[in-house]
């Protein structure tokens, strides 16, 4: 058993999403699986009767009963089939919001490495490519259950069939035909393991080529206007051809495969079969039992002989999909080592946070380089500073160690004179309202959106939403802040442009309150004339909160009390717009002198 220990895992943690499901299968699995016994069982009695010329009546009462008990085993199996189908909603809806719940509770710097993030990509890909994982293993308990209870019902008229053969005196032909069966059966069994075990490998195969042709199928999919512009369907058809050829190799031996293990499958099958109508037959000329029993107990043979097939061949698959799950298995035991602190964040009225970096340097994980070298840095309360530089300067890495998405490799950070690691990790991330670069709204209503919270107050988004300049856009909305945004879910939502997007991300960040507004590169896409009125208006509402403007454009900075000039992870200036300017040999002049022309007359 120690080959199922990984399923036996797995099958607990995922019974768990619904601990209704399985009891519920069950029961469905044992009256679909009792129809065709039945009505096995009665046509026995039925042909039993008519060879006999029994009377009439009772072998109209048999019809009946035949007709009946079928109806009831139908409805209530449609019934068990309609729960089960519910049940099974659920539990998958449950498995993957507890996917998601372990992705987004794990910590940022997990979350975004890269290897972490193939691990949580292979885990999908295996699922929709091949149904390998928690999928495959559903389908191998429904798949047991279906041969389990054939086996029980089977086994038990079985034995009911080897009582009337011994009281009818065993007879040297019948014992040679019943060892017979036996080895039948045992050469299917072994030939099923093979065929599984060896089929379940080029199955892996033919799951990686998927995979890759997947991956292409996105990328070509995504890029329909290089495509027109650049020809890319030359490059894509060639990449198309020689992926054909590998498919057309791949299933070529997998077919092969399927094909050499399945002949002999197939034949102890049929074999078994035969013997078993052999066995029938002769114990039925002795007169073990009537002439229905032809019918029925070659049924039943033929169902255990298969049945015991089948439940082998879900052994090995159970076995091949053993280190899928365990891939599933690791990624939910990724532990989290960021230390979550446990000093409470004075609520203060006056937002009285000071912050000052000491010394700090940073390496993401996996690198050698330095994203930030030796930061010092005061940031006083109600100050607006400006972070400054040029793309990949660590202007965002600055910001996700101030908002202590990750922690410093070096030297350490202070707020009120408090390392900021010894804080309460979430209150600590309740005093800061960030607009990323990469922001994103969710496909839900309005409301929802700016307050972040599953209830609003109208007032206030309304009131915020006008400030940050979406007040127009928002009159044309029919159900206002019930309005959904996107049609992912409703017909009705609203599809809102880029600049729209960033309005309520704006409002969003307004809406939380928080001491901390931090901007961070939000309106990139824009012109620098553009996104300097932005900012001066957003600056307008902040109020005497600390903000933290963020660019690689200096458009914005000319209103701000501090400027840092960030270059390749350090800060070799610190100033005001105009102390900066009269350094003409500084990296703030040279980007200035540059930019000019975008924003001066």
């Amino acid at each position: 058993m120690r080959k199922f220990s990984t399923t036996r895992k797995a099958l607990r943690v995922y019974a768990a999403y619904n601990p209704n499901y399985f009891p519920l299968l069950l029961l469905q699995t044992i009256f679909k699986n009792l129809s065709p016994y039945f009505n096995l069982w009665m046509s026995a009695e039925i042909v039993t009767l008519l060879y006999e010329a029994s009377d009439r009546a009772e072998i109209y009462k048999m019809v009946l009963v035949t007709i009946l008990g079928n109806l009831l085993i139908h409805i209530i199996g449609a019934a068990l089939t309609k729960s089960v189908n519910t049940q099974l909603e659920i539990l998958n809806n449950n498995e993957a919001a507890a996917f998601n719940h372990k992705t987004l509770s794990l910590d940022y710097d997990k979350l975004e490495n890269p290897e972490i993030r193939q691990h949580r990509r292979n885990i999908k890909e295996n699922a929709y490519i091949n149904y390998y994982g928690v999928v495959s293993m559903r389908l191998a308990v429904e798949w047991l259950f279906d041969c389990t209870i054939n086996l029980v019902f089977a086994l038990v008229l079985f034995a009911e069939m080897v009582t009337l053969i011994g009281a009818a005196g065993f007879q040297w032909p019948g014992v040679v035909l019943l060892v017979l069966l036996v080895a039948m059966v045992a050469f299917n069994i072994y030939f099923q393991s093979v065929h599984s075990g060896k089929t379940s490998v080029a199955w892996n195969e033919v799951g990686k080529l998927m995979l890759e042709e997947n991956r292409l199928g996105r990328g070509y999919s995504r890029s329909g206007m290089d495509n027109r512009i650049y020809r890319q369907q030359l490059l894509m058809d060639k990449l198309n051809k020689k992926m054909e050829k590998r498919h057309r190799e791949v299933f070529s031996k997998v077919h092969a495969l399927s094909f050499q293990y399945s002949v002999p499958v197939v034949f102890f099958q049929r074999m078994s079969e035969l013997v078993s109508y052999l066995i029938i037959c002769f114990y039925c000329v002795l007169g073990a039992f009537p002439i229905g029993g032809v019918i029925k107990y070659v049924g039943y043979l033929s169902k255990v002989t298969s049945s015991v097939g089948n439940l082998f061949y879900c052994f090995g698959e159970m076995v091949a999909n053993e280190k899928f799950l365990k891939v599933y298995l690791d990624y939910f035991d990724i532990k989290n080592d960021m230390y979550q602190g446990s000093l409470a964040v004075e609520k203060r009225s006056d937002k009285q946070y000071d912050v000052e970096f000491k010394n700090v340097s940073f390496q993401y994980p996996g690198t050698e380089q330095f994203a930030l070298k030796n930061i010092n840095l005061n940031l006083k309360v109600g100050e607006r500073l400006a972070v400054v530089g040029m793309n990949g300067s660590g202007k965002t890495t600055f910001i996700k160690l101030l908002c202590r998405l990750y922690d410093p490799t070096e030297g350490e950070i202070k707020m009120n004179d408090f390392n900021i690691r010894k804080y309460d990790y979430r209150q600590y991330l309740d005093i800061f309202s960030v607009v990323f670069q990469d922001y994103h709204l969710l496909a839900m209503p309005l409301g929802n959106n700016v307050a972040s919270a599953e209830n609003w107050d109208t007032e206030k988004a309304e009131r915020l939403l006008e400030e940050v300049g979406f007040g127009a856009r928002y009159a044309e909305m029919p159900k206002k802040l019930e309005t959904p945004l996107y049609k992912n879910f409703d017909e009705d939502g609203v599809n809102i442009s880029g600049g729209e997007a960033q309005k309520i991300a704006l409002a969003r960040a307004l809406y939380k309150d928080a001491p901390f507004i931090v901007l961070d590169e939000p309106t990139a896409a824009l012109d620098p004339i553009a996104e300097a009125e932005i900012y001066a208006k957003f600056d307008e509402i902040v109020g005497d909160k600390t903000a933290i403007y963020i660019s690689h454009r200096l458009s914005s900075c000319r209103f701000c009390d501090k400027i840092a000039v960030f270059d390749k992870g350090e800060i070799v200036q610190v100033g005001t717009h105009e102390e900066l300017l009269q350094n003409e040999k500084g990296k703030y002049y040279e980007l200035w002198t540059a930019q000019a022309q975008y924003y001066t007359t």
